[in-house]
């Protein structure tokens, strides 16, 4: 507030050369006054932000805290979900699904865990990661045995996951199956001809800019990408292999990214009988009561995508993510 307004009498008097002195000081008041009132307002917004976030995030962390400690859970079948793409972030990675199933096993009242899955596809890492982590865990808990529980889709990097489990239960209208790998991308090297526009690109390494969708693709250079996307199917086929053994109808068509519904999944061998999360802890476990072990998403990682915070990082991944071999 200025000076004028801590002594509107010398703002008077200054004032008095003007023949509606009285009009401009009574504005000028107001004006100060508004201004004054939008500040505090702003300021009580922006506390009560604060308080609500504080009280958010702590009601929050030690929910989830409480939920991840508690050890008198009493007999029951664990549960973890995998819904939506096989990638480095959300319910399909490995960094979500991994610590997931180490709380299932490791507790002592889990019976048996069920993993249910939705998904098209992915990560062959993310998927070969939890495939790898799954193998293990049923050698260190022989005891305790994993299913895997399809929803709507099972496919590729999905499948990939399932077939580590003891079986596969599916609906008979579930998708199952795509054992294929893809690297998809654009190449826009006969429209910039037409238009006359030329690409200058400059690499260290002859090959360094090869996936480039402005630059020609050399023989080859797809003889390389082939090579690659072959090896990676290989890993997936003997993956198959593995984890159904002698269950496995395989025929020519199997592993050539064909996918099936539930009931020639299950005359294939791709999966073993039907069942729902519900049906498989009540009649194959023996215990109804379920826990879901799936691990959330936090207030924090919430708070902070609302407010745009991954928005780089999925610009990122959105534009490279064609020229990353997945299995969808």
């Amino acid at each position: 507030m200025n000076d004028q307004l801590l002594n509107p009498t010398g703002a008077a008097e200054a004032d008095k050369k003007s023949p509606n002195w009285e009009r401009e000081l009574l504005e000028k008041l107001a004006t100060d006054a508004l201004r004054e009132q939008r500040l505090r307002r702003r300021w009580g917004i922006f506390f009560k932000f604060v308080l609500l976030f504080v009280v958010m995030f702590g009601f929050y962390y030690f929910s989830d805290y409480a939920t991840g400690e508690m050890e008198n859970l009493g007999h029951h079948t664990a549960l973890i979900e995998i819904d939506g793409t096989i990638e480095s972030e959300g319910s399909g990675s490995a960094q979500t699904v991994i610590p997931a199933l180490n709380r299932a096993f490791a507790d002592p009242g889990s019976v048996a865990v069920v993993v249910r899955i939705n998904s098209p596809g992915g990560s062959p890492v993310q998927a070969g990661m939890i495939n790898d982590e799954i193998g293990r865990l049923r050698k260190e808990y022989p005891e305790k045995k994993l299913y895997v529980v399809v929803d709507e889709i099972c496919a590729s990097g999905g499948y990939y996951i399932a077939v580590a489990a003891d079986k596969i239960y599916v609906n008979k209208a579930s998708i199952v199956g795509s054992i294929g790998v893809l690297m998809d991308g654009f190449g826009f090297t006969g429209i910039m001809d037409k238009l006359g526009v030329e690409r200058r690109l400059m690499t260290a390494g002859e090959n360094k800019g090869f996936m480039d969708p402005f630059s020609p693709q050399t023989e080859k250079q797809k003889a390389f990408s082939q090579g690659m996307l072959n090896e990676i199917h290989q890993q997936f086929i003997d993956a198959v292999r593995t984890g159904r053994g002698q269950r496995l109808k395989e025929t020519p068509e199997m592993f050539s990214g064909l996918f099936w519904i539930g009931t020639k999944a299950v005359q294939m061998g791709l999966a073993d009988d039907f069942g729902s999360v519900d049906s498989v802890a009540r009649d194959v476990i023996k215990v109804e009561n379920i826990v879901d072990y799936t691990q959330k998403e936090g207030l924090p990682e919430r708070v902070l995508k609302k407010f745009g915070a991954s928005i780089g990082s999925s610009a990122a991944t959105t534009m490279l993510k064609g020229n990353v071999p997945h299995i969808r």
